[in-house]
């Protein structure tokens, strides 16, 4: 595959052999220990683009609040018109919202979208994700006895896609389309045709979401968005533009989606392997709130997040300089397990940890502004599944396999053992 970054020799990243990182997030752990030895950062290839990977916690938390690092390549990154043909991330940096903005544009949109998710706004979501979890645990409480029930597949994925669907009034028959799209756009095994085709698809159901709330608006986000969009500001012009509202709205499902998902799955399975921590919690030495973080810390919902760029050249400690125009790539997976911050307890599981801090949802201007409501739903999907099921295991043999995917953090499925349901909880 054609290297994108122009004159690797030029901007330096050709200092070290790149780590290749494995497309199908098999060889993780081995990455996360090469990592850690090669220094705060290093080169990486991420599909045939190269870019400075930064796991240290320290210089990564400097970096996402440096107004000299930008993420906006279409602005900042010399190779973006060649990526945007030819990468199979293609979308992770031409999608035009907050995610890709810098500056102003950036605060601007990120106004737009920040009024739901104050605390007040999640805190009033809380019966509404509990009666969503009931109602799936109702449904696993019926299944056969003895089934062996993947809780990926019908627990950890129908929870997020529900809750973001009733936050943008996403009618049910074009939820069920949004699952196939956005679990592709976390792929990172598909060719480029596939990625395109894809995105389309995704552009298409989001074009069509919108089109159905010009027509009937509800009280909802899109419509919300659609209303900012349609209306002028005080200066004249709209609030946003057409595909920033496509893209916003690609955004909000994206991120409200699989990041939760891998934060429900991962906290299931720390406290099946760590059967001595899920007995702290049952004793009322640890809450729920610290198995949530925790499982964020050790197995950050998204394993590396494309990208950022240099806006000009920056000096990182050991001689580092990364160039102008060359792409960084936060290593969140690495960093909430780094031991400069964790020591050598950084791949442990411990409910009664004292530190607490981790960046699993970001750092700085772009910290993910759904964290509380990530937070809420990880906490009531956990604490309900574990009360119904207390007698809840992995089935024997059963073998967890990573997701296809260099960027999300999670597990192909999750079959476990249900046992004998207790009374529901709420």
């Amino acid at each position: 595959m054609q290297r994108l970054v122009p004159d690797p020799n030029a901007l330096g990243l050709n200092a070290l052999d790149p780590i290749v990182l494995d497309p199908t997030g098999r060889a993780r752990e081995a990455e996360t220990a090469e990592l850690f030895a090669r220094g705060p950062a290093t080169p990486v290839d991420i599909l045939g683009v190269r870019a400075w990977s930064v796991s240290d916690p320290a210089l990564l938390e400097e970096l996402l609040k440096d107004p000299r690092v930008s993420k906006d390549g279409l602005a900042h990154w010399p190779a973006f018109d060649e990526a945007v043909r030819t990468w199979p991330l293609a979308l992770w940096v031409s999608v035009r919202n907050m995610f890709n903005a810098h500056g102003a544009d950036h605060r601007r949109l990120r106004r737009l979208v920040g009024n739901a998710f104050t605390p007040r706004q999640v805190a009033a979501m809380t019966a509404r994700v509990e009666e969503l979890t009931g109602a799936l645990l109702d449904d696993l409480a019926a299944s056969a006895p003895g089934e062996v029930v993947d809780l990926r597949e019908r627990f950890a994925h129908p929870l997020p896609i529900r809750v973001i669907s009733q936050l943008l009034g996403v009618p049910r028959e074009v939820t069920e389309g949004f699952r196939g799209v956005v679990d592709k756009v976390f792929a990172t095994t598909l060719t480029p045709e596939e990625s395109a085709a894809n995105a389309a698809e995704f552009h298409a159901l989001l074009e069509e979401l919108i089109a159905a709330k010009r027509r009937v608006p509800g009280d909802d986000m899109t419509s919300l968005l659609i209303a900012a969009r349609d209306t002028d500001s005080e200066g004249g012009s709209a609030a946003l533009s057409e595909e920033e509202l496509r893209d916003t709205l690609l955004l909000i499902v994206t991120a409200g989606y699989e990041t939760t998902v891998n934060l429900i799955d991962n906290g299931i399975t720390d406290l099946l392997t760590h059967p001595d921590q899920l007995a702290l919690v049952r004793a009322g030495e640890a809450g729920w709130d610290d198995v949530v973080e925790e499982a964020l810390r050790r197995d950050a919902p998204l394993a590396h997040l494309p990208l950022r760029f240099a806006v000009e050249d920056i000096e990182l400690p050991g001689g580092v300089t990364v160039r102008r125009g060359e792409p960084i790539l936060g290593g969140y997976a690495a960093a909430g397990r780094h031991p400069a911050r964790y020591g050598d307890s950084g791949a442990a599981f411990d409910v009664t940890r004292p530190v607490k801090d981790h960046l699993a949802f970001g750092h700085g201007p772009h910290f993910c502004l759904g964290a509380p409501l990530a937070r809420l739903e990880g906490r009531i999907a956990l604490s309900g599944l574990f009360a119904r099921f207390p007698g809840l295991a992995f089935a024997p043999g059963a073998r967890l396999e990573p997701v296809d995917s260099l960027i999300s953090n999670g597990h192909r499925t999750l079959p476990v053992l249900l046992g004998e349901p207790a009374p529901a909880a709420f």
